[in-house]
């Protein structure tokens, strides 16, 4: 990677206009608690994954669908301010973009109420495939399986390198877009309910066993474990005491695409990766936090 040619990766899911509010606790229902602090911001697996990556010095597109509602002129308009090109986000007329509500606790965990309209249009013949030109990834995510599928294909046949961001899904989804990827990185959770294995290491070797290329699985505070050969690699994530937590698997996406296409061996790109997702759980906001690469670089050399 040079100045003049910083790396591009299109992330292809869901978007939402989510409030994210801070409470001391969660308190047991039925109940009522105030928040001490709150924000809007656009977010999704994929999109956020392609924030951290422009945040790093990348460029990054969105293709998504969202309403053609005031929600869906907030995502645009977000997005765009990150620097994401937004060409590709479509705004489908009388649909209803998609909402989530997080609550985040004083320990940085949180929990996450998403709506998405079950009557947008799914279709993906829209997507401007002919943007792949140039592309060093594309990263999808599982929440809108058939643009995802079409856009894996499409980069496939065009020999551009692919990751998906295995999160939480029906097994049957994650099956099916688990094998277009050259890069299937999990969350534990994830990974757990495409396998119905109970174990991570037992778990990535089944995934391994037929998938050809990178599997491997983000896991919170405990780190990254990946698939070498015949063994088990990992990667600690560096201690925090948390703020929050919410978006720090996406940012682990779009750091670990990003170090790959710069070109650092993989447990190096892991190693950035679980940096900037950990000093992304520093601060408030979801992927508001994404760290810039100095951040990023400053904290790797001050750990040594």
């Amino acid at each position: 990677m040079t100045a003049a040619s910083p790396p591009k990766m299109i992330a292809v899911g869901g978007v939402c206009a989510t409030g994210i509010f801070r409470v001391a606790t969660v308190p047991t229902l039925p109940a009522k608690t105030l928040a001490n602090r709150m924000c809007r911001v656009a977010d999704g697996m994929a999109v956020s994954a392609a924030c951290a990556f422009a945040r790093l010095g990348g460029r990054a597109a969105a293709w998504a669908r969202v309403g053609d509602d005031a929600d869906g002129a907030f995502i645009r308009d977000s997005l765009a301010a990150e620097g994401l090109d937004v060409s590709g986000l479509r705004m489908i007329r009388g649909g209803r973009s998609s909402q989530a509500a997080v609550i985040v606790d004083e320990l940085g965990q949180r929990l996450v109420v998403p709506f998405h309209d079950p009557d947008l249009d799914a279709a993906p013949d829209w997507l401007p495939l002919e943007m792949l030109e140039g592309v060093g990834m594309v990263h999808c995510d599982v929440r809108w399986p058939a643009g995802a599928e079409a856009a894996l294909r499409a980069a496939r046949l065009r020999g551009i390198p692919t990751m998906i961001d295995g999160d939480v899904a029906p097994p049957e989804i994650l099956r099916r877009l688990v094998p277009l990827a050259d890069y299937a990185v999990f969350s534990d959770a994830g990974l757990l309910a495409c396998t119905d294995k109970n174990d991570v290491s037992a778990a990535l070797r089944a995934v391994a066993a037929t998938h050809p290329g990178h599997v491997g699985a983000s896991c919170g505070p405990e780190g990254y474990f990946w698939v070498e050969g015949d063994a088990i690699r990992h990667v600690p994530a560096p201690p925090i005491a948390a703020v929050d937590t919410l978006a720090a698997g996406d940012v682990f996406h779009g750091s670990l695409a990003f170090a790959i296409l710069e070109g650092k061996p993989m447990a190096a790109a892991v190693r950035f990766a679980c940096t900037a997702a950990t000093l992304k759980c520093g601060h408030f906001g979801g992927r508001l936090g994404c760290p810039t690469r100095a951040e990023v670089d400053a904290a790797l050399a001050s750990a040594g």
